[in-house]
């Protein structure tokens, strides 16, 4: 990789020194422009913050500057000891404000959804369910786990709570789409959702299922779901790799 101070062959855009913003933005452009032309790549190792810092012809204090911002930006992960490494891109993404089941986030990224069934089980309601569902403490509640794979490849994993009444006793597990569940078997259309978004560090029991690395965070999303009569119908935590998955929001000025 040429020096920063210098210009790579066939490359005509200005050097770092002849433009004139804080250095730290241009190295933090420079990088993202490495990273996406594939000069690193995902999961990669970068140089050494010494070798870096000299290519790029800025100070260490600098280049720091410059990896903080990213890391804050999740373009890059620091591993305490071992080095700094290239994140990987998140494959599926979403406006939260459009209600996508998680089998058409995977199937809008190009890639197949599938569906390992782990259990299924009748239960009685929380105080937490009485309350979500308006229902009575005598009701059931099914709860299934499920584990929605891209490829093959594990990427989150699916906690759904429906009141027993609403599903009919033949409804079908092998079903991908719980939303199609709801739609088909129990003629129940969901047409929106109150959730609520959160991160969380390493999960002992969910964080192997989905293969994380120790540093992989999860982005929880705790959805209640209403039919068009305002009905609750379903309650689902979902737990994403938060390498993978990306959520956005659009906000409007009223």
């Amino acid at each position: 990789m040429s020096d920063v101070l210098g210009k790579r062959p066939g490359d005509h855009s200005m050097s770092i020194k002849s433009d004139n913003r804080h250095l730290y933005l241009q190295v933090i452009d420079r990088l993202k422009q490495d990273i996406e032309a594939g000069v690193y790549k995902e999961k990669e190792k970068l140089p050494s913050e010494f070798d870096l810092a000299k290519q790029l012809g800025v100070s260490r204090a600098t280049l720091r500057e410059a990896l903080r911002i990213l890391e804050e930006e999740n373009v890059i992960i620091r591993r305490h000891g071992v080095g700094t490494f290239v994140n990987a891109r998140p494959l599926f993404t979403s406006g939260i404000e459009q209600l996508n089941s998680v089998t058409d986030m995977i199937t809008q990224a190009g890639m197949k959804p599938g569906t390992i069934f782990l259990r299924s089980s009748k239960q009685t309601p929380t105080e937490e369910d009485i309350r979500r569902f308006k229902c009575s403490p005598s009701e059931e509640i099914v709860v299934m786990e499920r584990v929605r794979t891209a490829n093959g490849e594990p990427v989150v994993y699916c906690i759904d709570k429906v009141p027993s009444h609403i599903l009919p006793e033949t409804f079908s597990h092998e079903e991908e789409s719980i939303f199609n569940i709801l739609d088909g078997a129990a003629h129940k259309r969901i047409t929106y959702a109150i959730a609520q978004i959160e991160p969380i560090g390493y999960h002992e029991k969910i964080s192997p299922i989905l293969e994380c690395e120790p540093e992989t965070a999860l982005l929880v999303l705790k959805q209640m779901h209403f039919d068009e009569m305002d009905e609750p119908v379903l309650f689902s935590v979902n737990y994403f790799k938060a390498d993978k998955f990306s959520f956005h929001v659009l906000r409007k000025r009223i």
